[in-house]
Formats: C-alpha cells, structure tokens, sequence
C-alpha cells in the first residue's frame, strides 16, 4: 500500500507529462518512467511473471523500439500542419467519437465479482494461474493482439523501406573514386595510419611517426587533438628506459 501511494502520483503526474510535453526524447523519458514504476507495483503484488515482462518486454524492448524510431525521424524534426489526405481531422473526429461512444458503452455492462485476493489466484503459482487465465478465458484477445502485433510489425517495415536510386557501389567503383580523389584534391589513397604503441598508457592518444621521425597528425581523433590530450612519443621515450630496468631486473631474479 505505501508503495502505491508513492508511485501512484508519480506515475500520473509522468503520464500527463507525456500528454503535454513538446519535446519527443522527454516523451520517451517519462514513458519510462510509467513502466518503471508499474513494473515496481508487480513486484509489490507479488506477480513476479507480469514484473519480469514489463521490464523485459515493455520497458526494454517497446522502449527501445520508440526511441529507435525517434532516432530515424529525427529529434529536432516539426510536426507538419499541411494534411496529405483531405478530411483526416473530419474522420478522425469522427472516429473518436465513435471509440469514446464504444468505451463508454462498454464500461456501463461491465459486471464485477466478489475478489478472490492474490492467495487464491496465486494458489498454484503466478505463472501457473496467469498461463490458466491468458490461454483459457482470453485466448482470443491473446491471438487477435499478436496478430495487431505482426502486423504493425510488417507495416512498419514496408513504410521504412526506401528504393534504392543509385546502384550500390562496388569495390572497384569505390577504388575509382579513391583515385579521382587524390588526383583531384591530393587525399590519402588508403586508410588512415593507426595511432602509435606506447607501453603503459593508452595507445589512441598517441601518434604514429613517419619515417623521418615526425608524428602523423591524422593518425590520432580529431577529438582528442580538440581537446588537447594527444601525447608526444618522443616526449615518452624516458619510460623506455624504465621498462627495460623492469625487465632485466626480472630476468634477473629469475636467473
């Protein structure tokens, strides 16, 4: 019961944030915060089935599927105000008039019966009663919610393919282009010169040397040169001789 209480005005305060707020990614946020707690109020209840799946499923896998579409569209992408399809404020006006009719309509025949408590229910295992319930007395919604589950899977597939305008380019139409390009403009053909190897310390921050002794800029981030933290090789050369100090004083011992 304390527990209820305490999620109970985060949860609705987290929902109607989803409701109002402008921005998609703090859409997400909230969302998570909603499954999050509702999944605690399983554990609370004793319904260790229902908490697995809606951290597994809900909040790990739903979650995770908006935010991967808020990364395709585009978090700084407006909502477009022109309609595509002429009357679609009219129908779906219409059409929520009707849902709210049926709901409405619904709700007034529900019936309840007496409660038989989490004991009872429970009795035989969460899992057990809830397998009972789901593939005995709701066994058609369970099939018609997959089926809207495919399906929005499949349409969603089909929106997000794009035709290929240009054929993909092959191995030696990329050799090409590398070619043309240092003709032109004088870039390096091949890839990028790893970073220099340094004992004891991170390798990436180190540049490679040329052949002439000097470093190779482009083998080190451009990040890293922005923030100021490439190492110098040869400002490093003193712990060569502290690393061989090391290993003869090793052989030593051994001998």
């Amino acid at each position: 019961m304390t527990a209820f209480w305490i999620l109970a005005p985060i949860m609705v305060v987290a929902a109607l944030g989803i409701l109002f707020v402008r921005k998609a990614v703090h859409a997400a946020l909230l969302l998570a915060v909603v499954m999050i707690s509702l999944a605690i109020l399983y554990a609370v209840l004793e319904a260790p089935f229902l908490f697995a799946v809606q951290i597994i499923v809900y909040t790990g896998a739903i979650l995770m599927l908006f935010l991967f579409v808020l990364m395709l569209v585009g978090v700084d992408a407006s909502d477009s105000v022109v309609e595509t399809i002429k009357g679609q404020r009219v129908l779906a006006f219409v059409g929520g008039t009707l849902l709210a009719v049926l709901l409405i309509t619904g709700l007034t025949q529900v019936s309840l019966g007496a409660a038989t408590g989490l004991e009872a229910a429970n009795s035989d295992g969460n899992v057990q009663g809830l397998a009972n319930v789901v593939f005995s007395h709701y066994v058609f919604a369970f099939e018609v919610t997959s089926a809207l589950l495919i399906t929005a899977a499949v349409g969603a597939m089909v929106l997000a393919h794009r035709e290929r305008l240009t054929p993909k380019a092959t191995q030696a139409d990329q050799a090409r282009q590398r070619m043309r390009d240092y003709a032109e403009s004088g870039k390096h053909l091949g890839p990028l010169p790893p970073p220099g190897v340094f004992a004891r310390h991170n390798a990436v921050d180190t540049p490679a040397l040329l052949p002439d002794g000097s470093p190779a800029e482009s083998s080190v981030s451009r990040v890293l040169a922005a923030r100021g933290t490439v190492r110098s090789a040869p400002a490093e050369a003193h712990h060569v001789d502290e690393i061989e100090a090391q290993l003869h004083g090793e052989e030593g011992e051994q001998a």
